[in-house]
């Protein structure tokens, strides 16, 4: 009698899975709030992140995990605003990894109700697929990209909680329809607030600052 051995496949992600569950555990028991922060490359992010800093510095403790594959620019942006900011280097890596994210938020200082904001690295596909532990995914979409970004680009915008529209100083520079990325967005997923707002005038941010504010935090 021949016996054979059995080969067991386990799921490639279950690694990934423990790590955001872990993450969800820390923040119920440190009550922090978690937002990934998703768009690609150019979209505003880290620009974004300042002008909520300019606009909201007292409302509640912030505190940036930047992603990128190489430098620390955007990190040394960010503090330079005045934000708590650490910084995850991916190398070759297109998104960022519940594991380093969970590592990044035990070293940071502990405050009560501080609002965590993941600026994920600049891609619209992997990220929006990849659980970090996170409360919320954000899409960040700017005006130079085109309206018909939700319709070939489904995944992240379908899970996002909300869409921030970016750039907006720019359209009367651009053939971009308003109108069209609306219905695209709505055609994807008609449940999320869209907020459309300029960094670098300031304008629409504040009614985002407020959303984020509003959030609760996780295990509510």
């Amino acid at each position: 009698m021949t016996i054979e051995s059995i080969r067991v496949y386990r799921d490639l992600l279950d690694g990934n899975r423990r790590w955001a569950e872990a993450t969800r555990a820390l923040l119920r028991a440190r009550g922090w709030t978690l937002v990934n922060m998703i768009g690609a490359p150019g979209s505003g992010k880290t620009a974004l992140l300042e002008a909520l800093a300019r606009a909201l510095p007292d409302r509640r403790t912030w505190a940036v995990i930047e992603g990128d594959c190489a430098t620390t620019r955007d990190a040394e942006r960010l503090r330079a605003a005045g934000l708590t900011a650490s910084q995850i280097l991916t190398g070759d890596g297109c998104h960022l990894t519940a594991a380093t994210v969970h590592q990044a938020l035990c070293d940071l200082p502990f405050a009560p109700r501080t609002l965590v904001l993941v600026e994920n690295v600049g891609n619209l596909v992997c990220p929006a697929s990849c659980d970090l532990g996170e409360d919320a995914k954000i899409a960040v979409l700017s005006v130079t990209e085109g309206e018909d970004k939700p319709l070939k680009y489904p995944i992240l915008f379908r899970v996002a909680r909300a869409v921030v529209l970016s750039k907006t100083d720019l359209l009367p520079h651009l053939r971009f329809s308003l109108d069209r990325c609306r219905a695209a967005l709505r055609q994807v997923n008609a449940a999320a607030p869209v907020f459309e707002l300029s960094a670098k005038t300031g304008a629409g941010v504040p009614a985002f600052a407020d959303w984020l504010c509003a959030a609760p935090p996780a295990g509510t």
